[in-house]
């Protein structure tokens, strides 16, 4: 029992600090859409029980929360959140109390947790204990976490890739869209980016390896930038935008191309979304589209870290992040995915060991 509180006293109650959804939202999410709330919590397990208490450390923003905060959106895959209870994402946490025998206090896990100080989670089966600590901590919210393994599965084991092929990469400089681009570097084959920014631009190219990159932005027709990054057209398509991108990208698949479709954050806000006019391409090229989970894809995680982890030791694949200080900065970090004021994989930092 000496061990359970060597965070904190045995029965310590505590002010913890928690980002709570108002309300559902409609359209662009804002910062006033969630609020920063004390709420009391008692830094232990319930008697008997399986769970964990957490503090903690760094949270991940990702834009599929934008969609859990509209009903029903996202429904088949994960459930919605609840207004006036916290936001949950993806996060590195330190325990501070446990009931479950996997997990004893001062382990680091990575998985599910609230935005908030301290958590209680009650099914700390889907935690990862982590082994791998010399490497930043932050890490396991990006590149070692659910977006790191998001890249590894989608296009290795969806896109099929070959030496030499042509790939194209969308949100190229966000958290998932970066590795993609490296992994396709790895493979040998010829890579270009679209990102929103000359920042990001000039990024792709100098420190992520990319052939080329261009700020969609500055491009009034997106078929013609494609035909000249591409004069060759598209084998594999890494799509993360959605909408007049994707419609443009059908234009200048090449037979037998592969569409991986991780996301659409230029969707996520619209009612109703854009239309495709050239899906016909489809049939033209024998294009193969396939959505994918990464949660479809867990099973494979500590072969994911076996293939990483030396090649972040080794210079190999890099990695930006921005990160945010506090978790009072949570919203609006959350709320800049949506019109890239990120440069790199937004992480927010609630509390240092």
């Amino acid at each position: 029992m000496e061990e359970r509180s060597v965070e904190a006293g045995e029965g310590e109650t505590v002010s913890n600090k928690q980002v709570v959804l108002r309300d559902y939202v409609n359209g662009f999410p804002r910062e006033d859409n969630m609020e920063v709330r004390r709420k009391e919590m008692k830094l232990r397990v319930p008697q008997g029980s399986n769970a964990v208490v957490v503090k903690n450390l760094y949270l991940s923003c990702d834009p599929y929360m934008r969609l859990l905060m509209t009903p029903n959106l996202l429904n088949r895959l994960l459930p919605s959140y609840t207004p006036d209870s916290p936001i949950t994402g993806s996060g590195v946490a330190k325990i501070v109390d446990s009931g479950n025998p996997e997990f004893k206090v001062g382990d680091i896990v990575y998985g599910t947790t609230g935005w908030e100080e301290y958590s209680l989670i009650t099914n700390p089966q889907g935690l990862f204990k982590i082994q791998h600590t010399d490497v930043p901590l932050s890490y396991y919210t990006g590149i070692l976490g659910m977006p790191g393994l998001t890249a590894y599965a989608g296009f290795y084991e969806v896109c099929s890739p070959k030496k030499g092929e042509y790939v194209f990469v969308s949100a190229a400089s966000g958290a998932v869209g970066q590795l993609v681009g490296q992994f396709a570097k790895l493979m040998g084959c010829y890579v270009v980016g679209s990102a929103g920014s000359k920042e990001k631009v000039d990024l792709l190219k100098s420190k992520f390896g990319f052939d080329d990159a261009f700020n969609y932005k500055e491009e009034c027709d997106l078929n013609a930038a494609l035909k000249r990054y591409f004069p060759q057209g598209i084998d594999i398509y890494f799509e993360n935008v959605g909408g007049k991108t994707l419609d443009a990208v059908l234009l200048n698949m090449r037979v037998r191309g592969r569409i991986a479709v991780c996301g659409m954050i230029s969707q996520y806000n619209l009612d109703p979304p854009d239309g495709i006019t050239n899906l016909m391409h489809i049939v033209y090229g024998r294009v193969r589209i396939e959505g994918f989970s990464v949660s479809d894809y867990v099973d494979q995680y500590s072969k994911f870290l076996d293939f990483m982890l030396p090649h972040i030791r080794e210079g190999k694949i890099v990695y930006v992040e921005d990160i945010a200080e506090g978790l009072e900065s949570g919203p609006f970090a959350l709320v800049g995915l949506f019109s890239g004021c990120n440069v790199g994989k937004q992480v927010v930092l609630v509390a240092r060991e």
